[in-house]
């Protein structure tokens, strides 16, 4: 059995990943109105020729030592259920089964440490006390000398790691063929190797240890059991409401992902202020539902005007964050509104590459104030 899901995940990276990666990365670029229509276009001019280049013959020949494994085919009535392509290729090998926990043996200042990164952790946010024993009773605590490889692109998964000290390097590859490209760096309290165990995929990149590090790693059976549910569902959540934030559209589904992990929600009335100019500001906010309203004093003793309009997709708080000054503007909620959101630090980090798109844009606000200025004479 594992012989043959070795062998699934393997035809999966050779033959489906790599082409689903590449149209992925024309979508992006091309950005067409129509998804479906133009990817089948995409397929017939361009994937033929990928498919026919990595295409196994159906049978063994003597040329090959390879053996082809032909899918079990569902039951009428599974059909009827939309499943996905992992769930497919992968569903045997994190099926859910009768579950022992494992307790590997801690001291009580270890599981205070863990709790401690735990907490720090979108992934284990929904969890309540007694799950979160489970959890900390079954965490390896595991070292890292400097420049030690965590986990490698393209191999399979079985644990998530959370990261006690030191600091990692991530890389990924987007061609098969192609050099890692640096993405980002995980500090204390942060996690990953968890997209493998979500979709039931090979590693989506290249973890390596930057300097001498301590993880406390997670086995895939106690994952199953008592974190995915939860962490799935919200993580689906925000990547879909993050596709809609124009500045964050052509992020690579992995920085995206990583974003969803980080952010927060919060909700205003109508009337409300989510800021206030003046204040010091360490929120970066992006809107999911509802319009805003931006107001400012532009004439000393006289009210506040209105200077910008927000609406769904839009965000806003970063000049705060960019240039380390007090708040610029009010933003009052012109109806409700549902927002998401990034502290200072998850900022920084997160965003840190689109920084200089950041720095472009906020020319709006200019040239939205000098309209007003000149209005007001």
């Amino acid at each position: 059995m594992n012989q043959q899901a070795d062998k699934l995940r393997q035809y999966a990276q050779e033959n489906v990943v790599f082409l689903l990666q590449r149209l992925m990365q024309d979508i992006l670029a091309q950005q067409p109105k129509n998804v479906i229509d133009w990817s089948i276009a995409w397929l017939d001019k361009q994937g033929r020729d990928i498919v026919k280049q990595k295409q196994r013959p159906s049978v063994q020949s003597s040329s090959s030592d390879e053996e082809v494994i032909e899918l079990p085919k569902r039951p009428a009535a599974a059909r009827k259920q939309r499943a996905s392509i992992s769930a497919e290729a992968y569903g045997q090998y994190n099926r859910k089964e009768s579950f022992q926990p494992r307790v590997i043996v801690k001291s009580q200042q270890q599981k205070e440490i863990i709790s401690k990164r735990l907490s720090q952790s979108f992934m284990f946010a929904s969890l309540d006390s007694r799950e979160k024993d489970i959890v900390i009773d079954a965490m390896e605590e595991r070292s890292y000398n400097v420049d030690d490889w965590v986990i490698k692109q393209g191999d399979n998964g079985d644990n998530l790691y959370v990261v006690d000290q030191g600091e990692l390097n991530c890389f990924k590859r987007f061609t098969k063929e192609g050099e890692n490209k640096f993405l980002k760096v995980y500090y204390p309290g942060e996690s990953f190797g968890e997209l493998a165990l979500l979709y039931n995929a090979p590693r989506a990149a290249s973890i390596q240890s930057k300097t001498n590090s301590v993880l406390f790693a997670l086995d895939r059976q106690t994952f199953n059991h008592i974190v995915k549910d939860a962490a799935m569902k919200k993580r689906e959540k925000y990547v879909n409401v993050l596709k809609q934030i124009e500045l964050l559209s052509m992020m690579d589904p992995y920085e995206r992902s990583h974003v969803a992990d980080a952010i927060k929600s919060a909700s205003f009335q109508k009337g409300q202020y989510v800021i206030r100019e003046g204040e010091q500001g360490d929120i970066f906010y992006m809107i999911e539902e509802g319009n805003l309203i931006a107001t400012k004093t532009l004439i000393q003793g006289q009210d506040p005007v209105k200077v910008f309009q927000y609406k769904e997709g839009d965000y806003f708080g970063e000049l705060a964050l960019l240039k380390d000054i007090p708040r610029q503007a009010n933003v009052v909620a012109e109806t409700e509104v549902k927002l998401i959101y990034l502290d200072r630090h998850s900022f920084k980090r997160m965003l840190g590459p689109l920084e200089d798109i950041l720095r472009r844009n906020t020319e709006k606000y200019q040239k939205y104030e000098q309209y007003w200025i000149t209005q007001g004479k």
